[in-house]
């Protein structure tokens, strides 16, 4: 999962990136990996594999990872060359969904571009610049299909042509690619291919005070405007205090746990950030174990056995034969694999089965 963060400057977006990415890579034990200084690589944390790891005595633990994309503040005008932040919107056009972080806090020592705390108007702000970079995109694929279609070397470059024209209309009245649906299935595809940033779904990232914490920020009116906004839009909103993730990223575990219950809170920042990730990806994990490794594979809900085999290797979609699958619970509960399969609890599926968050999975295929 690649996830691209965004927001005004002075929201609390860097603090949040680099808190997450830190405290992430401490608190799972897994090596932080920093490919250039804005992207950071962390695991999500999972309690159920640190369960099967030692139950298969396993020499490697891997977890799900997601990829932070972390941009410089974006202004009013970055379109037009404002601020450094239009310089790396390209970074995030291959994000699975953005986090878009919003000042939910008063403090007059951190000054707001626009001189006030206004999460409508900071939300509507970003949103313009995201649509005016993707109609830059949609200007250019114009251009270059337009001759295409009036060429007709590109027999199918008509039909691309009236979805880039339709998109950029919706644009142009200030709508967000994401409401564009053309009831057509290769439009939809098409229009995916894309990676228009408008049309990627986006957790609102509510950035409070450490005292608007402890009641997820039920009593912190810029909070409401952000749940208001993400209902009305089919989004995720999570409440964060990135000052106090940068207090926990400095903690061991059992520090952080104990901050935590002191504050009231009961998940940090990140795992409230991946919980909110895969409802809205619609997400979930399936796990693998044995004496080399324990893993966690992450696919869609309603995946199908062989299509989730595929996420491990190719040859295992292609030849699959059979799944044996049983909930992670049920096989620790039951002490040992052996153990498992002679009170039955393990289970033959076949090519059909729609696999479930937490089953662990050994797959039978041939090539």
């Amino acid at each position: 999962m690649k996830l691209g963060i965004v927001g005004l400057p002075n929201v609390g977006k860097s603090t949040l990136f680099n808190s997450l990415t830190r405290a992430g890579a401490e608190s799972a034990n897994y090596p932080f990996c920093t490919i250039d200084p804005n992207i950071g690589i962390v695991p999500v944390p999972d309690e159920r594999l640190t369960l099967l790891a030692e139950f298969s005595h396993s020499k490697k633990l891997t977890p799900a990872t997601i990829e932070f994309v972390d941009i410089a503040g974006l202004v009013k005008g970055a379109s037009k060359g404002e601020g450094l932040g239009n310089q790396f919107l390209a970074n995030i056009r291959e994000c699975d969904a953005i986090v878009h972080v919003v000042r939910c806090f008063e403090d007059a020592n951190v000054i707001h571009v626009d001189g006030s705390v206004d999460p409508k108007r900071d939300i509507e702000t970003i949103e313009l610049e995201l649509v005016f970079a993707d109609l830059e995109v949609l200007e250019r694929r114009i251009s270059k299909t337009s001759r295409s279609a009036k060429s007709g070397a590109d027999k199918g470059a008509a039909k691309e042509l009236a979805v880039l024209q339709e998109l950029k209309k919706h644009l142009e009245n200030g709508e967000l690619a994401i409401t564009v649906d053309f009831g057509d299935e290769d439009q939809n595809k098409f229009k995916a291919s894309l990676d228009l940033l408008t049309d990627k779904p986006v957790i609102y990232a509510a950035n409070v005070s450490d005292a608007d914490l402890a009641d997820d920020g039920e009593s912190n009116e810029y909070v409401q405007t952000v749940r208001e906004i993400a209902k009305e839009r089919g989004y995720e909103v999570f409440v964060i205090s990135a000052q106090i993730e940068q207090e926990i990223a400095e903690l061991d575990d059992e520090e952080k746990q104990e901050f935590l219950a002191d504050l009231g809170i009961e998940k940090s920042g990140l795992e409230k950030l991946i919980a909110a990730s895969y409802k809205l990806l619609g997400l979930m994990s399936y796990l693998t174990t044995g004496e080399d490794e324990t893993r966690a594979w992450t696919i869609p809900i309603g995946c199908k056995a062989p299509k989730a085999a595929g996420k491990i290797h190719s040859d295992f979609e292609r030849g699959f034969i059979k799944a044996e699958v049983i909930n992670y619970k049920e096989l620790l509960d039951a002490g040992s694999y052996a153990a498992a399969r002679d009170k039955g609890l393990i289970r033959i599926e076949g090519k059909e089965y729609v696999v479930r968050d937490g089953d662990v999975i050994l797959f039978r295929f041939n090539v």
